[in-house]
């Protein structure tokens, strides 16, 4: 970056739109953090181009995301969606596409910043094309998810762990949102840890922010139950039958109040094969199975300026999760005011703190999790005192904060290649 000239940032995210509805098997907190990251290094003066795959037929090549932030959807393969081990068929036309775009802008990147496995390929590319510093993030890891799949359709490929180790050696930098974070790369991945950054994600805390309790419950049509909350992909990875099966033992314990659980999350094709339906009707079996049908309300996948509801009218959001790299859920609940039962993994062990915020639970034990459920829904309930505390922990994330730290990484990066110091690493076919 030559003094005095704004920075240029080119962020791919090949697999999934920024601008996508949340909530299906390929969409999530990816998508959130691209979104309010780009908008605000717009804030901050910086440019930013988000590269992914054109899944529409009738989508503008370019979007507007803020002042300085554009989403540019380049073709590649079919202009619809496709599951990403389909999508990797398609990167060299991506890669193809994306630099006739920028060569017909006669564009010029400070620094190329790749999300998750897929775009690390591309960014590889480019790097080694542009001599320009790499940044790469990965939001969950093949080997992490592969340690506690259980299903077959959860499973990751031998080509993506590749792909994951060869971008993590090419990188200049890193971006781990937890310390715990940071560990599965080194001890996984042989990630240098000098080369490693901890940015923790953020929350929108003017969006998300407690509420009037009883007018989010009566605009939701709810009655005076109880309300546990989930809210993610409807995955098994994500544990919803260990929730269902907590609740089972809830419903049978004397003195606790009525309630329901309420599920915000999936957005299944109708696709014979698709995993996300399969997984949604076996969940729903297991519900009957457990007598649960009329406690439990399968809501599907709501935009996120509605999500702030849900979690006001909820009394505990449950996150029973075998995996999370950080868990944006937790915070966007601890953030109004909610408290979370979550399982003791990953980036949950960042936010939720045991007994004081909300519960961790080692392992996959229903009858923990009811135990916990129980202590706040339950006559002499801990949700207001750790509601409170919970807000707290949140103030503490936010994407303004996240994007000044990305800013600054981007500068040093930047500054070092001005400098001569440009990086050693190239991309190894």
């Amino acid at each position: 970056m030559k003094e005095g000239r704004p920075l240029r940032i080119a962020t791919l995210s090949v697999h999934a739109c920024p601008l996508a509805p949340l909530g299906s098997w390929e969409t999530g907190g990816m998508n959130v953090y691209i979104k309010e990251v780009s908008r605000h290094l717009s804030d901050l003066g910086v440019y930013v181009d988000v590269f992914t795959r054109q899944q529409g037929e009738h989508v503008d090549t370019v979007a507007t995301l803020a002042e300085r932030a554009r989403v540019i959807h380049v073709p590649a393969g079919p202009e619809r969606y496709l599951p990403k081990d389909r999508v990797v068929e398609h990167l060299p036309e991506f890669i193809c596409n994306m630099r006739d775009f920028i060569q017909a802008e006669d564009a010029r990147y400070d620094v190329i910043h790749s999300h998750y496995w897929l775009s690390g390929r591309v960014a590889g590319y480019f790097k080694s094309a542009w001599r320009i510093p790499m940044v790469a993030m990965f939001h969950t890891l093949a080997e992490l998810k592969n340690q506690v799949s259980l299903s077959e359709d959860e499973i990751e490929s031998p080509l993506r762990v590749g792909i994951e180790r060869m971008t993590v050696a090419t990188a200049d930098r890193v971006i781990a949102s937890t310390a715990v974070d940071r560990g599965h790369l080194e001890s996984h991945y042989a990630a240098d840890r000098d080369r490693v950054t901890i940015l923790p994600c953020g929350v929108d805390l003017d969006l998300f922010h407690p509420g009037d309790t009883a007018a989010a419950r009566q605009s939701l049509g709810l009655d005076g139950d109880r309300m546990i909350l989930f809210v993610g992909r409807i995955q098994q990875l994500k544990g919803i039958d260990v929730l269902l099966r907590a609740a089972r033992i809830l419903a049978d314990r004397t003195g606790v109040p009525a309630f329901r659980v309420t599920i915000v999350g999936g957005r299944p094709s109708g696709e014979r094969n698709d995993p996300e339906l399969r997984e949604l009707h076996r969940l729903q079996r297991l519900a009957s199975e457990l007598g649960l049908e009329d406690r439990v309300h399968w809501i599907g996948a709501v935009d996120q300026s509605e999500l702030p509801r849900y979690y006001q009218a909820a009394d505990v959001t449950v996150a029973p999760s075998t995996y999370e790299s950080f868990g944006l859920v937790a915070l966007e609940s601890m953030a109004c005011g909610t408290p979370v039962v979550a399982s003791k993994v990953g980036g949950l062990l960042t936010t939720v703190e045991d007994g004081a915020n909300g519960f961790l639970i080692d392992g996959r034990n229903p009858a923990d999790y009811a135990e916990r459920m129980a202590d706040l829904i339950g006559p002499t309930s801990l949700q207001h005192h750790l509601g409170a505390r919970a807000r707290e922990m949140a103030r503490q994330f936010s994407w303004e904060r996240t994007a000044t730290q990305l800013r600054a990484l981007y500068e040093d990066l930047s500054a070092a290649r001005d400098r001569g110091n440009a990086p050693a690493t190239v991309w190894q076919k």
